[in-house]
């Protein structure tokens, strides 16, 4: 292979690499071309490219992509599954289902998310529900706190709602007693009329005060007569 040829395919794999979130790499010894398309065709179903790739350009590679934890899995025949927008989980069953079938392929392990993973990791990876589940089943774990924590924040509100229409109904009913108790006290001052006595008191007053005038003229009048009658006398 010529150099500039060379420096195309790494710059080809470069740019693979820093698209590609996750990386599983394979051992593919023994497996012939058809075997090899078969995989190829299975995980382009799942997102992803399978490719066989030469050691000492993808090192290089991995060097300009910044993947440099790659390099410790190209080590004899490799073939890189690379999952962009993909479903890794169902690129990493294929891999492994076609693992078991050939009794041939060989997973060796990979990049998920810039950290390296093992085969095992791999295998685990490949045992997980499908991603759509995935989804839905941390969507429940996130959206169950944030539904209980509503109702810690609900809760207290609508008690105290509760408590303020109670407080509306208490003061409506204390209102309403307040204007039972008023009416009689507006009909109090029909009894004022039982004062007039005092009003009929005064004539009487004035009587008495008369005969005392007469009686005080009589009197006059007796000494006035008894002073003539001695005069006369003398």
């Amino acid at each position: 292979m010529l150099k500039q040829e060379k420096e195309r395919v790494v710059a080809e794999l470069a740019e693979r690499l820093q698209a590609s979130e996750t990386l599983l790499v394979a051992d593919y010894r023994g497996l012939d071309m058809v075997e090899i398309d078969a995989v190829r065709t299975e995980l382009i179903k799942h997102g992803a490219r399978f490719t066989v790739v030469k050691n000492t350009l993808t090192k290089r590679a991995a060097e300009q992509a910044g993947v440099p934890e790659l390099n410790e899995f190209l080590d004899g025949p490799t073939a890189i599954a690379f999952v962009g927008d993909g479903d890794m989980v169902a690129v990493a069953k294929a891999l492994n289902d076609s693992a078991k079938q050939t009794r041939v392929l060989a997973l060796k392990g990979g990049i998920l998310a810039g950290k390296p993973i093992s085969a095992d990791d791999v295998r685990e990876l490949a045992a997980l529900p499908p991603m759509e589940q995935l989804r839905g089943q941390v969507l429940g774990a996130i959206v169950a706190p944030l539904t209980a924590l509503a109702g810690l924040v609900n809760a207290p509100l609508q008690n105290l709602l509760g408590l303020v229409d109670a407080r509306i109904e208490q003061l409506r009913e204390q209102g309403d007693d307040s204007e039972a108790a008023a009416e009689p006290s507006a009909e109090e001052p029909a009894a004022e009329p039982k004062a007039e006595p005092e009003a009929e008191a005064e004539p009487a007053a004035a009587e008495a005060s008369d005969d005392d005038t007469d009686t005080t003229d009589t009197t006059d009048t007796s000494e006035s007569s008894e002073e003539t009658n001695g005069n006369e006398e003398e």
